[in-house]
Order: C-alpha cells, then sequence, then structure tokens
C-alpha cells in the first residue's frame, strides 16, 4: 500500500509534452486500487462502528432495565422484610397479650381455689364442731340416762332396805 509520503515524493518523469502519461496512469491505478480498498475497509469499519454503536445502545438498555429491576427488587425486598417485621412484632404482641390473659385466667383460678379451699376449711370446722357437739350431747344424755339409771337403782335399793323408822314401826 502507498503511504502519502511516497504521493507526495513521486516524481514523474518529464518527456516534451510534460509528465509521461503511462508513468502518471500506472500510478494513479496504484492509488486507485489502493483508495478503493481503503474506501471498502473505510465502509466497513463504519458498518462495523454502528453495529457496535447498536450494540452499546441495546447494552445500555439492558444495563438501565437491569438497574431498574434491582432496584424494584430491592424495594420489594425491603417491603417483604418490613412486612414480616411487622408480622412477627404483630405475632409477639399476640401472644405476649394471650400469655398475659392467661397468666391472669390463671391468678383467678388460683384465687378461686384458694377462697373455695378456705371455705370447705370452714365447712369442716364447722362439721367438726357439731359433730363434736353432737357426741358431746350425746355423752351427756349417756351420762344422765346412767345416772338416772343408777338414781333407780339406788331408791329402789332403798326401799328394800328397811330404815329405822320402819323398824320402830313394825317393833
Amino acid at each position: 500500500m502507498i503511504t502519502p509520503l511516497e504521493i507526495q515524493k513521486k516524481e514523474f518523469k518529464k518527456s516534451v509534452a510534460g509528465y509521461s502519461p503511462k508513468s502518471v496512469d500506472s500510478f494513479l491505478d496504484e492509488i486507485l486500487k489502493d483508495y478503493e480498498v481503503m474506501y471498502k475497509e473505510n465502509i466497513e469499519l463504519k458498518d462495523k462502528v454502528n453495529m457496535l454503536a447498536d450494540q452499546i445502545r441495546q447494552y445500555n438498555t439492558l444495563e438501565e432495565t437491569l438497574k431498574n429491576t434491582l432496584i424494584i427488587a430491592q424495594t420489594t425486598a425491603d417491603e417483604v422484610t418490613g412486612s414480616a417485621r411487622h408480622k412477627a412484632e404483630n405475632i409477639i404482641e399476640d401472644a405476649e397479650i394471650k400469655g398475659q390473659k392467661l397468666i391472669e385466667a390463671a391468678k383467678d383460678d388460683v384465687k378461686n381455689i384458694k377462697n373455695e379451699y378456705d371455705n370447705l376449711k370452714k365447712e369442716i370446722f364447722i362439721f367438726k364442731t357439731r359433730y363434736q357437739s353432737f357426741i358431746e350431747s350425746q355423752l351427756l344424755s349417756l351420762h344422765e340416762f346412767y345416772q338416772q339409771i343408777d338414781n333407780k337403782k339406788t331408791t329402789e335399793i332403798e326401799e328394800m332396805i328397811p330404815t329405822e323408822e320402819s323398824e320402830d314401826l313394825g317393833a
């Protein structure tokens, strides 16, 4: 391929009427061939540049789409995480409330059982006192009964035993 320097330094042979048409034509043919090759290469390179520019635009569009997708994905992930945290807090709060209710119910049950226990203790004490009174009254009745029996026997025995008066009367 001819360089620009060779074109610049090229000297044509002089003939009577000027430059030799044969050497000028031969040089122009060489330049034309090289120029055609360069022209075709230039067109191919321009096409390649355009194709690469299109690809870059596509990649830029794809990059922008990916960025937007990542932003949306991050936003969605943040929302899901926030929602999950909120639900977890609600579940914990509900569990704590239910736990408090269960504890209160258990305390009420304990209080009721204690009251029932106290009432049963009172009833047992009352029953014991009444039963003791009943037994004591029965013992007293038995004692009186036996005393009456003893008194009757004594009276009967005394009636059977003569007294001094009755001896004096009979004598």
